[in-house]
């Protein structure tokens, strides 16, 4: 799969440009374990970056023009690096131009010949996005030596997505197609950025995505309400606890005393948060001591606390992971991501995926009329440059 990427990807460069690329670049997606809708709330997550990419064909200019050939949608975009880089009406160039724009006050002065390819699903929560903007940025370090570190690069990523593109988003996804590790999960604290791999390598156990091929459109509205509802939760819990700095602080009898004073609503929030953070930690430790039977266990119950208490799924996600938790082969199932449709996540039994994947697909179309899209993942490096032959 990936050497027909870079193949593919290489032979549209050759046939644009009439000469073979001097670089190629792998900048993965990534999946995350557990530790959901936590980033904004003091807690830490536990991403990993996984074996789907793009990949991107380079050559230098000897100007400061760039010309970007996005191959999967047959689109290219001009520009020299001396203009006045600021947002465009096309969305995959505003990733790009955000990662440039900063550059070039890093010392960019060069321009490149891109041709970029993908087999990260679009639309499906596997952050393409990040993918893109770290590739761009890793690249460019190091064909033009930026003397950035992987943080830095991290953050330029974000950043392009905040200015460029008008998304909010943490750090979370960015940090983990720089810093992902083969067979290594990263639990990352979302304040301080602090990070430590775990040994995530799964044994007779498999990672399997089960695309609901659904997007609701509350994904932005009904994550600004859940922002809002957990800000709003720990203003009451501080003031009643004044030793409470985050919901790391907080404590679920805490919770508890305060049922009352928080409402209905409010109150399933935070302990949603609290349970989360705790759990990310018994993962931590579940991973540490290969017992998969817990992870499972954790992963269901994030799933619960997300579609009952967080109130961020959906019917079709409900679904599937439902669904899968009948079958014996698999340990545990949850939504993935800010919610309302995209993926869920299941640990299954290897040898068992074809099977699930069938049964699973025929019940869900029977149900909802939509056709399901599987992918099996395993857990891989961050960007890297690829070592050409």
């Amino acid at each position: 799969m990936k050497k027909k990427l870079i193949q593919h990807t290489s032979e549209h460069f050759q046939n644009v440009f009439q000469k073979a690329p001097e670089h190629i670049f792998l900048s993965p997606g990534r999946i995350n374990i557990i530790g959901e809708h936590v980033d904004y709330n003091d807690g830490f997550v536990m991403p990993a970056a996984i074996n789907k990419y793009i990949c991107f064909a380079i050559s230098k200019n000897a100007d400061t023009h760039f010309t970007l050939i996005a191959q999967d949608l047959n689109e290219a975009y001009q520009l020299d690096l001396n203009d006045n880089l600021k947002p465009v009406n096309t969305m995959w160039v505003n990733y790009i131009l955000g990662v440039l724009h900063q550059l070039k006050s890093k010392g960019l002065s060069s321009g490149c010949n891109i041709v970029f390819s993908s087999t990260i699903p679009m639309g499906a929560g596997l952050s393409s996005s990040a993918a893109l903007e770290c590739g761009v940025a890793y690249a460019m370090n190091k064909l033009f030596d930026l003397g950035l570190t992987k943080q830095d690069m991290a953050h330029i990523g974000q950043q392009s997505e905040h200015t460029f593109v008008g998304v909010h988003c943490g750090i979370m996804d960015q940090f983990a197609s720089v810093f992902g590790k083969k067979n290594r999960v990263i639990k990352l604290d979302c304040n301080t950025l602090e990070y430590e791999y775990y040994k995530a390598d799964f044994k007779k156990y498999a990672l399997l995505l089960l695309d609901s091929n659904v997007k609701h459109t509350h994904l932005t509205s009904g994550y600004n309400d859940r922002r809002q509802e957990v800000e709003q939760g720990l203003t009451i819990i501080k003031q009643n606890f004044p030793e409470v700095k985050t919901f790391r602080d907080c404590q679920e009898i805490m919770l508890l005393g305060l049922k009352d004073q928080l409402g209905e609503t409010i109150y399933k929030r935070c302990h949603f948060v609290v349970k989360e953070i705790q759990r990310v930690q018994e993962a931590a430790e579940a991973l540490k001591n290969s017992d998969f039977k817990k992870l499972g266990q954790l992963l269901s119950e994030t799933h619960q606390g997300l579609s009952e208490e967080y109130e961020v799924s959906c019917p079709e996600i409900d679904f599937l992971v439902h669904a899968v938790q009948e079958e014996k082969s698999v340990l545990g199932a949850r939504m993935m991501g800010g919610g309302f449709g995209g993926c869920s996540i299941n640990l299954i039994e290897k040898g068992t995926e074809k099977e699930v994947i069938a049964k699973i697909t025929k019940q869900y179309r029977n149900q909802f009329g939509i056709q399901l899209k599987a992918y099996k993942v395993k857990i891989s490096k961050g960007t890297t440059k690829y070592k050409m032959k």
